[in-house]
């Protein structure tokens, strides 16, 4: 097979087949290839007069189609299906050629497989691919981590297909070594999780305080998109709530079983976290949320414990609750970005990648899930201070969430008198809590470790570490 093709894609099922598709849209001669044949050549049948596309039957087929150095792109399922795909190319390959895993890869994997391969003189890029399958073909945010080498030969590709920003950059920027892009991207998703399950309360407080229909509420989440919201989640929000079920007639909201999915990367974020050492309740929360509606036995238990029941408000109490819950919402989501970045931060720390947080917030900007016109903000505080601790250390994030605390405390206070359940909101206002309060009382849970497993404590008057013999005469001994 003459070697022909700029870029190769293995991997064809929705995803890898758009983004071949968007490769191909802009140009470049596409060498594509799935275990299953049919697969390619449905792809070739169906979009062939898109540009141009090579049908390769094998791996050893779809090597020899492309151009040296060879840059093959990997969009199959994470976990051992990319391990098996790497193994089968991997010996085809020559030194100075390029791997792109485009899947939802667990970071550490990532790390593996780039080491690995390094040894073996092939480049490896863990890229992070956002915006699901419409993103792929007309655009996603892409965030690629490797070596800067591996970036140099992807970066022209990438730019090219990538998401434009509003002020007409690429979605897309090398993010560090090994791990880092996937990295990114496995946060990029918890704060898709949060940022999901504060909308899906928001609108579950609004259902029970103000008895609007979905309808009414969308024209809320339409004016709200008008304003500081203003994102792909509100605007698709609006567009679900106003749908009506064909079959039923009824709010499509109503007819959709109430268990939320989830593929694993909200799981990997959270526990990504507890392994760092950093606290993301406000998306924990959300994972959580996710899983507890799954439950339905356990549900079905609980739906017989008493509790209180909403109240309805009269429409001038219900406007004035409208915008309070903006108010929480708004803030809120800054404290699920807050955490989120703050991770990314800490992460960066550990493993040496120098991540820009204003670089991920600028490729956050176009054709991710969670893109939106505040993320303009984010990006220009991390680039005023680099070495920013918290987004909330930034003056007008802080200012503008410190302002939306009263409101955000009654909104929390309604949903508990009246019984709705809203984690996200609570656990964010705690967050924001647990940072504004002088002295916590993880003193006396320091003090409780060090009575039943002479854990120690240190004082706060005075440096060293101690521990206090509690069983005898309950005198303090330093240990260091």
């Amino acid at each position: 097979m003459h070697s022909s093709a700029q870029v190769g894609v293995t991997g064809l099922a929705v995803m890898g087949r758009n983004l071949a598709r968007n490769l191909a849209r802009h140009g470049y001669a596409v060498a594509v290839h799935n275990r299953t044949p049919a697969r390619t050549l449905a792809l070739v049948g169906d979009f062939g007069h898109e540009g141009a596309f090579i049908a390769a039957q094998t791996a050893q087929e779809m090597v020899a189609a492309l151009q040296r150095p060879r840059r093959l792109i990997v969009m199959v399922q994470a976990g051992q299906a990319t391990d098996d795909v790497i193994a089968e190319y991997a010996p085809l390959l020559d030194p100075g050629d390029v791997i792109v895993d485009g899947g939802n890869a667990h970071f550490a994997d990532t790390r593996r497989r780039e080491a690995a391969l390094r040894e073996r003189g092939i480049h490896f890029l863990g890229t992070g691919i956002s915006g699901g399958e419409e993103g792929a073909l007309n655009g996603p945010s892409i965030m690629p981590g490797g070596s800067p080498e591996a970036y140099r030969l992807l970066a022209p590709v990438l730019t090219d297909i990538a998401a434009t920003t509003p002020d007409g950059t690429p979605a897309v920027a090398h993010l560090g070594p090994d791990g880092a892009g996937h990295f990114v991207k496995m946060v990029h998703n918890g704060i898709e999780y949060a940022d999901m399950q504060l909308i899906a309360e928001a609108y579950h407080l609004l259902r029970h305080a103000t008895g609007w229909p979905p309808a009414r509420i969308a024209d809320v989440f339409r004016q709200w998109n008008t304003g500081r919201l203003n994102s792909y989640l509100i605007e698709i929000t609006a567009e679900v709530l106003a749908h009506h079920d064909a079959d039923t007639g009824l709010p499509f909201v109503d007819v959709i079983a109430d268990a939320a999915e989830q593929k694993g990367t909200g799981r990997w974020t959270v526990q990504t976290a507890l392994d760092l050492g950093i606290p993301i309740s406000g998306i924990a929360e959300a994972v959580f949320a996710r899983s507890l509606s799954g439950h339905a036995p356990l549900r079905a238990t609980g739906a017989t414990l008493p509790g209180p029941a909403p109240t309805l408000l009269g429409q001038r109490d219900a406007e004035r609750f409208t915008g309070q819950v903006e108010q929480a919402l708004y803030a809120s989501k800054v404290i699920s970005y807050a955490q989120g970045l703050h991770q990314i931060q800490a992460a960066a720390d550990t493993y040496g990648w120098h991540t820009d947080l204003a670089t991920v917030a600028a490729v956050w900007r176009a054709g991710c899930i969670i893109r939106a016109d505040f993320l303009d903000r984010v990006r220009d505080a991390y680039t005023a201070d680099p070495a920013l601790p918290s987004l909330l250390a930034d003056p007008g994030f802080a200012r503008e969430v410190g302002a939306a605390q009263l409101p955000w405390r009654l909104v929390v206070a309604h949903a508990t008198r009246d019984g709705v359940p809203t984690p996200a909101f609570a656990a964010a206002l705690a967050y924001y809590d647990t940072l504004r309060t002088p002295r916590l009382p993880a003193a006396l849970t320091q003090a409780q470790r060090d009575y039943f497993g002479a854990h120690t404590y240190r004082r706060a008057d005075r440096p060293g570490s101690y521990h206090t013999r509690w069983d005898t005469d309950r005198t303090e001994h330093p240990t260091t």
